[in-house]
């Protein structure tokens, strides 16, 4: 089956003009002849871009989703190919009907007819892992169930497999291919395409979201019922709504588009920054709104997650942006470990200045945030900047957070609408608010480790305790001295302030 698969890789590749990419290289240079032959139905005349976006077409689905992904990583590809896989579009013919009520039946034990009151075959949406139905629960509910593509797990490992191969060949080859590390690149794709394999993942997902923005004024998330979802099969609240691509149909629904724009600009900071938990695949097919004026957030495949170290980097380095410290920069991906230890801050600083400083020129209306972040990855070569497999994800949803947004707005300004978002986030991570919320996150453990602290003494005091266990010990009496010590500061403090409340009160 891979084998099979391969050679038609093979026959597209040649197909389309592919070889060009790998013979144009030096250690190919004897095979440079070659693409001087054109044999009938060889398109090596457009432009390289096109020909390896209509390549990906071709191989299907999963090619599709990964030239989506690396059409974020313009630290990796040049501009106009990046710029052509931007336009890749998820677009699979439903699979039959029959397929899926033989689905249904087999995750159900029992006919369609006796789990829903209705169910439209007729698919209303498909894509390259599943497609949705609308239908009717027992109790009259209005629902969407999304069925899984039949065989879909086969292709995909296929797949996969082939491209770790290809990404290994880059690194191999290639002396910039470990910098930009294509096999975790390839590896994060794998996480996430995996994930979408399973519809209660995916549930879940959905449920997280929906409690995150509960009661929310800006997004609404459709609710999971439960008792019908299972791996191939996810059942969840219909909305309604307008797409979001429908401008036209929004502004006669009397919605205020440009508020519409901001409150998608704090949804995307909201979801980064304060949940570290994100939707992310929130391309104009994903979402409609509502006609309260809210977001509606649909298909939940791919969400992204971020560590709090992740979103303090990032944070840093987009309030840094905002007020063109460039040295603040330069530092905070040293911090990180994303440049070697003996990088100059001075010189990083100065090639950060020379890419930002002329956009700085321009109203800030005009200025492109996704351009500035994908500008600042470019720059990264020079100085052996790791890429970070995880953020890929987050960069592409924020460049398409700004397409949305300057759809609807022209005129939006979304360094001005994210800024007061994001120092308020800092001044709660840095402030008196993080370290009460430290402390009350810390004392449940406190509490459960201070009274064992004598037996923990007398035990490794034992005559042939092992040395490493005495270190080991040594530390934790470190550790628990500056706990009681904090401890105690605290209750002064209380102290302090029920006097003071006191005296006051007499």
């Amino acid at each position: 089956m891979r084998l099979l698969r391969l050679f038609r890789i093979l026959q597209v590749t040649y197909r389309y003009g592919l070889d060009s990419f790998v013979l144009g290289h030096e250690r190919f240079r004897a095979l440079r002849p070659l693409l001087r032959l054109k044999p009938a139905g060889r398109r090596g005349d457009a432009p390289r871009g096109e020909r390896l976006r209509m390549a990906l077409e071709a191989l299907g689905p999963i090619f599709v989703k990964f030239g989506q992904v690396l059409s974020t990583r313009r630290d990796l590809i040049p501009p106009d190919i990046a710029d052509e896989l931007a336009r890749l579009q998820d677009q699979v013919p439903p699979f039959p009907s029959a397929q899926v009520f033989e689905t249904l039946e087999r995750v159900y034990g029992k006919p369609v007819d006796q789990v829903f009151a209705s169910f439209d075959p007729v698919p209303v949406a498909s894509a390259s892992v599943a497609q949705v139905h609308f239908a009717v629960l027992p109790d009259g509910r209005e629902a969407a169930v999304k069925v899984l593509r039949p065989g879909i797990a086969r292709v995909i490992e296929n797949d996969l497999g082939l491209l770790d191969a290809a990404a290994g060949l880059i690194e191999a080859v290639w002396a910039d291919g470990k910098r930009l590390r294509p096999r975790e690149v390839v590896h994060e794709f794998q996480k996430h395409l995996l994930d979408e394999l399973d519809l209660m993942r995916e549930a879940a997902s959905a449920s997280q979201l929906r409690r995150n923005f509960a009661d929310s004024p800006l997004l609404t998330v459709p609710e999971i019922y439960w008792d019908w979802c299972a791996t191939e099969v996810m059942v969840m609240e219909r909305m309604h709504g307008i797409p979001i691509s429908h401008i036209d149909e929004i502004r006669a629904a009397g919605i205020d588009i440009p508020r519409l724009a901001s409150a998608g600009v704090e949804i995307f900071f909201a979801q980064v920054f304060r949940d570290g938990f994100f939707h992310g695949d929130m391309h104009p097919g994903n979402i409609f709104v509502g006609a309260d004026g809210r977001y509606i957030a649909l298909d939940f495949g791919i969400v992204g997650t971020l560590t709090d170290g992740d979103k303090n980097y990032l944070a840093q380095n987009f309030l840094a942006f905002f007020r063109r410290d460039y040295k603040r920069v330069a530092t905070a991906h040293l911090e990180a470990g994303w440049v070697p230890a003996d990088t100059r801050i001075d010189e990083f600083e100065g090639a950060i200045r020379a890419v930002c400083e002329p956009i700085f020129d321009k109203p800030l209306k005009e200025i492109s945030f996704g351009k500035v972040l994908l500008r600042l990855f470019q720059t990264s070569r020079r100085f052996n900047v790791q890429i970070q497999p995880q953020l890929v994800l987050l960069q592409k949803t924020l460049l398409n957070i700004e397409g949305l947004g300057r759809d609807l707005d022209p005129d939006l300004d979304l360094w001005k609408t994210a800024q007061p978002y994001l120092e308020r986030w800092m001044n709660e991570q840095i402030g008196w608010r993080a370290f009460v919320r430290g402390v009350q996150d810390e004392a449940p453990g406190w509490a459960s480790t201070l009274p064992q602290l004598p037996r923990q003494i007398t035990q490794a005091l034992r005559p042939g305790r092992n040395e490493a266990v005495v270190v080991e010990l040594r530390r934790l009496i470190r550790q628990q001295r500056r706990q009681a010590a904090l401890l105690s500061i605290i209750a002064a403090a209380l102290v302090a302030l029920l006097a003071a409340v006191l005296l006051r009160g007499g």
